[in-house]
């Protein structure tokens, strides 16, 4: 990893998919980015998994979701019912993947465990925090609510990174619709944007194969192996090597 410091800033997702860990291993801090303006129809609270009849989504209720003006860390869970619903469809989906079994005790749990949990983005975290610790993630992931810094857009990203002392923003390539490179550039933070083509394929237990899932099926694919469908991961090792 570079000696200038790398921050990655984005909105919390319900057990995000491959790219997303990669963009948090290729950071040295990640800002959980959820003071912001909750989205419906988006992947705030929902992700898709694959199943022997094709891909389908899991969705957790939102109290008011459409409500103007909500921020995605105020956005409340509306049935606890959904966690076990969740997990028995993952169980029957995934029982046959090779690695499941290693996985299914620490996923059982936190299903368990988060089903009382009533606001969205800690349940988010509690996913999130988990799967980095099974892929062997250990950057410093904290929240933009612990800075204090107001404003949006742009404005507000570059403030974020200057008071994490980043030297380095990586961002998701959609943005480049709208962040102030000229702005981050004088005040002498340079962005990279992560590129998600190019991934390797792994063995799925239900093809055909599908990059847009789920990083749990990541892991109860590829197990220890997982890292190696990372480019980060990749590109770490090939630079040390």
């Amino acid at each position: 990893m570079s000696a200038r410091k790398t921050v990655a800033i984005i909105q919390s997702c319900y057990i995000p998919w491959k790219g997303y860990f990669d963009l948090i291993n290729a950071a040295d801090e990640f800002i959980v980015y959820d003071d912001v303006q909750y989205t419906t129809n988006d992947w705030r609270n929902r992700n898709r998994i694959k199943t022997p009849h094709g891909t389908q989504w899991l969705t957790i209720p939102i109290r008011h979701a459409s409500r103007h003006g909500q921020r995605i860390d105020e956005a409340e869970v509306a049935d606890p019912r959904w966690a076990e619903r969740h997990w028995r469809t993952l169980a029957q989906s995934y029982a046959r993947a090779p690695w499941f079994h290693r996985y299914r005790d620490r996923f059982e749990a936190l299903y368990r465990e988060t089903a009382d949990e009533p606001l969205l983005s800690q349940v988010n975290r509690r996913f999130i925090d988990a799967i980095c610790h099974e892929l062997g993630i250990t950057t410093t992931i904290s929240s933009s609510a612990e800075y204090g810094i107001p404003g949006d857009g742009s404005e507000r990203v570059l403030a974020l990174c200057l008071a994490s002392g980043a030297e380095r923003y990586l961002s998701g390539p959609r943005a480049r619709a709208y962040l102030d490179e000229a702005a981050f550039s004088d005040a002498g933070v340079t962005i990279a944007y992560m590129d998600y083509s190019g991934y390797p394929e792994y063995p799925q237990v239900h093809p055909p194969f599908d990059h847009h899932v789920t990083g749990l099926d990541l892991l109860f694919n590829a197990g220890p192996d997982a890292p190696r469908y990372l480019k980060s991961f990749v590109d770490a090792t090939a630079a040390t090597a």
